[in-house]
């Protein structure tokens, strides 16, 4: 009897049963203890006292975690804008003197560390003076505005022999820490290829935010707010959507672009900027009062792998990251909207989660490009094949590697735990897991995204100069 010949799917399904069993899953939840920077209580005496210096979303947002920091208490806030001053005391929930004057907090000696969550262009100036005045800074992200900020407030840190701790904090995650672990574990083999993405659809994603009824020149100093930057006249979109503004900000490269950067470079290892950058983007949508692109999509050049990174504000995809190897993959996902993976939502907390997956590399039989041979040729090549790779004996299969999930637990906050790694590094003068070098590589591919895009060329990084070039 002649025999049917067999199509193309049937061969790529037989092949694949003779390269055996599937490789199983399981979820673990991580543990953060390890990571704590300061796990038990402080005696009042230890107590660490700071200023914040800007309390808008992020500053209060820095306020909220700080309470679940022990041993440190927030004795005065400074913001340009009259309403945030209440706005800090109700995160709070005290009273604390507050003004627009940020040089009364540097006065006081009963402060030990300051905050800084301004807009970026007034990074350096604080770092510089709060260094002088003998205070330990956490400095919220992107480190600089410009380049040659970044290098000013490197030689700060170390002229005045103070601490800094620059706010990206995902390199204090406890999901970061597993990426980190796993990537050196050398399970996913050669990585030549790490993709991350971080895309929002809304007004407030693309830095539209709402204008409060009672925002003029009487309760916002606007002149103090423009600081080095061009004078214009009072205009309150400046003031509430500086991001869209390169007087003061660097867009999607400086919002979120340094938070992904700040993971590679921690999850990696990596110790200088990345080698190249070539970007492109566009203003597609949100086109009014706005300098930067609400797209932008980067190919970093490090040495060893290649980066490609975007962020859109016209389409709401969430955060990713992809490490591509030759044995294996390793993503990072928010967990915000994902199903709880059989353990319940209930033990799950808001933000990342790493899941790894090994690449099958098992000896297997070619399943496309013989295809093309006559059957008989086909058949002799499979049974030589599986002749020459007979299966485990019964009861010595083993899986050697499975997909892993891992999770933090419900309360987890990396927020919380960058502040804790913070103020631990001021009691005792270790070392920040961010600081002002960190930071400022972070920033220098920030810096190259946005040079690449104006330009319309590559960007450059001269090692031997320290500029970017085209």
């Amino acid at each position: 009897m002649k025999k049917r010949p067999m199509s193309r799917r049937e061969f790529v399904r037989r092949s694949a049963a003779l390269a055996g069993a599937s490789l199983a899953a399981r979820t673990i939840l991580l543990d953060p203890t390890p990571f704590q920077a300061s796990a038990g209580p402080v005696p009042p005496s230890d107590t660490l006292r700071f200023g914040i210096i800007g309390t808008g979303v992020r500053g209060c947002e820095l306020l909220q975690a700080s309470r679940h920091v022990n041993g440190v208490e927030c004795v005065a806030a400074c913001d340009l804008y009259d309403s945030r001053h209440l706005a800090a005391r109700e995160c709070l929930g005290k009273q604390v003197p507050v003004t627009r004057e940020y040089r009364e907090l540097l006065e006081r000696k009963d402060i030990d560390a300051l905050i800084v969550a301004t807009s970026d262009h007034w990074h350096r100036r604080l770092v510089e003076e709060g260094t002088a005045a003998g205070k330990d800074v956490y400095c919220e992200k992107p480190m600089s505005h410009t380049l040659e900020d970044g290098f000013a407030m490197v030689q700060a840190v170390a002229q005045n022999h103070r601490i800094l701790q620059v706010g990206s904090q995902r390199v204090s995650s406890i999901v970061y820490a597993k990426a980190r672990e796993i990537f050196h574990s050398g399970q996913l083999g050669q990585v030549t290829a790490i993709e991350a993405t971080w895309d929002r659809n809304t007004p407030g994603g693309a830095w539209v935010n709402p204008i409060p009824p009672d925002a003029n020149e009487r309760t916002i100093d606007w002149e103090r707010f423009l600081g080095n930057a061009p004078k214009r006249a009072f205009d309150p979109k400046r003031f509430f959507r500086w991001r869209c503004f390169g007087d003061y900000g660097e867009g999607l490269a400086g919002d979120l672009f340094v938070h992904m950067l700040s993971g590679i470079n921690f999850i990696t290892g990596s110790s200088a900027p990345a080698q190249r950058a070539h970007s492109t983007g566009g203003l597609f949508r949100w086109k009014e009062d706005r300098d930067f692109p609400d797209l932008l999509w980067t190919i970093f050049d490090y040495p060893d792998f290649r980066v490609c990174m975007r962020c859109n504000q016209n389409n709401e995809s969430g955060e990713f990251m992809g490490f591509y190897g030759t044995q294996g993959t390793m993503t990072i996902r928010d967990t915000t909207s994902m199903p709880a993976f059989g353990l319940g939502a209930a033990h799950l907390a808001r933000g990342p989660m790493v899941t790894f997956t090994p690449q099958d590399t098992r000896p297997q039989p070619d399943s496309y490009s013989i295809f093309g041979w006559p059957a008989k040729l086909r058949d002799d090549y499979l049974g030589q094949w599986q002749r020459a790779n007979p299966p485990p004996q019964p009861g010595k299969f083993a899986v050697d590697q499975q997909e892993e999930t891992y999770l933090p637990p419900a309360g987890y906050s990396d927020v919380v735990g960058h502040l804790a790694n913070f103020f631990n590094a001021v009691r005792t003068r270790q070392p920040v897991v961010e600081n002002e070098v960190f930071g400022h590589h972070a920033s220098i591919g920030c810096h190259m995204a946005n040079y690449s895009y104006f330009r319309q060329t590559v960007a450059r990084w001269d090692q031997n100069t320290k500029r970017i070039v085209g």
